[in-house]
């Protein structure tokens, strides 16, 4: 049996649940959601939502949200409205007939295999954060998919705390809203985002990592799509006449400073990230991410790039380099810091929880850094995923509990 709080009894089936249905997202796609999986799991949260009694619960087609309100209690219908938001899709790797492994009271040094062929383990020689986690019931993949933790902990989360608020009316609070998303992992879940739909003060996306992760920086972020029109002739003859496309590729990569990647960076330091090269000596493309703190480093990142491929173009008979550039989103500290009070009521609720606040930036992004430019402020809290994104994911069920103690201890404050 799993080891599990009495009064959060429904937070490990829910999750279960959850991660077994597929709702991957799709770059590929036009859609909105991406995938119809997500429209079927969206829906599927709207039924359980109302089983709860949330009031005004809702599906919005044209963006891919379901929303649902809990009601002031009585007395506090003016407290500052908060608003809870996780997303609802899985990552690029295999999420079909996802089958998730218990460990039971976790020692902290054993190696965990994922699945009975032994192919796969989680080693902590390899995962040293294991053994943050001894005495701790893990819920691992079977190393055939990812786990789905990013974001259905944050899901199941969210809506563990609404059915314990429910079922505890003396504890004081202010309206609350929640929202579950589609599409963060592609980068354009938040587009469409109804600000005036979701009506609330401040809010905060429950897609962060391991315990007591509280953010409220992130990088900016841009994309650059570059195509390159070659020359293909016969190699034998191909002296002062062959322009190879796939050469062009990697003399553009190279002008690119050799550190300033993903693998050599870490904190506030900014990379470019080549995330993908296809092609032949005919055509070739490829496609990067461009990522930094700090607006003055990401404009000139951004500058890098524009100025490396008109250097190349000189060298050719005509522009045969052509970039789209093009932002995805901000960081979102330029929004929060001029209201501090809501990452200071997060910290102030997880040390009440007997939490210690990690308050780092984020290497990368999330809803709440679209959302907090459509104005409404929405730092990040902890939902417990390790090693995302991949068979190696992990997620401790106590650290899941402490995320639903502290959403429930944010409410009961704010409404202090």
């Amino acid at each position: 049996m799993t080891t599990a709080r009495e009064e959060y009894k429904n937070l490990f089936p829910r999750f279960i649940d959850y991660v077994k249905t597929e709702t991957r997202s799709d770059s590929e796609s036009t859609a909105t959601p991406s995938t119809q999986t997500q429209v079927d799991f969206a829906i599927k949260l709207k039924a359980e939502l109302e089983k709860l009694g949330l009031s005004n619960v809702h599906y919005l087609s044209e963006n891919g949200y379901v929303i649902a309100t809990l009601k002031a209690t009585k007395g506090k219908e003016k407290a500052r409205k908060i608003g809870f938001i996780s997303h609802m899709d899985t990552a690029d790797f295999n999420a079909v007939n996802i089958q998730p492994q218990i460990v039971e009271n976790y020692d902290g040094e054993s190696i965990i295999s994922l699945g009975e062929d032994g192919k796969w383990v989680l080693d902590p020689k390899d995962f040293p954060n294991m053994k943050n986690y001894k005495g701790d019931t893990l819920i691992t993949t079977d190393g055939t998919t990812l786990l789905g933790s990013d974001d259905k902990s944050g899901i199941a989360e969210i809506m563990t705390a609404m059915e314990y608020l429910l079922l505890h009316p003396e504890i004081e609070h202010g309206e609350i809203r929640v929202g579950f998303g589609p599409d963060e992992e592609i980068g354009i879940g938040a587009d469409k985002f109804d600000v005036a739909d979701f009506d609330v003060d401040f809010a905060y996306t429950v897609d962060g990592g391991p315990l007591g992760e509280l953010q409220y920086e992130t990088f900016s972020a841009a994309q650059a799509e570059i195509t390159i029109q070659g020359k293909n002739v016969h190699p034998g003859t191909a002296k002062d006449t062959m322009i190879n496309a796939l050469q062009v590729a990697i003399d553009f990569h190279n002008s690119l400073p050799a550190d300033e990647v993903p693998e050599k960076t870490e904190g506030y330091e900014g990379f470019s990230h080549l995330l993908k090269l296809d092609g032949t000596p005919e055509e070739a493309s490829m496609t990067y991410i461009l990522r930094d703190h700090k607006k003055e480093q990401f404009e000139a990142r951004k500058e890098l790039f524009i100025n490396n491929v008109t250097k190349l173009n000189a060298t050719f008979d005509f522009d045969r380099i052509t970039m789209d550039l093009f932002d995805q989103y901000y960081n979102m500290r330029e929004v929060i810091e001029k209201d501090m009070s809501i990452v200071d009521l997060a910290e102030q609720a997880m040390k009440e929880v007997e939490i210690v606040p990690v308050i780092e930036p984020i290497r990368g992004g999330t809803d709440g850094s679209k959302i907090s430019f459509m104005g409404i402020p929405t730092p990040n809290l902890f939902a417990g995923g390790e090693n995302m994104h991949g068979r190696f994911e992990f997620v401790s069920l106590q650290t899941m509990e402490k995320a639903v103690d502290t959403i429930v201890k944010i409410v009961e404050l704010n409404a202090k």
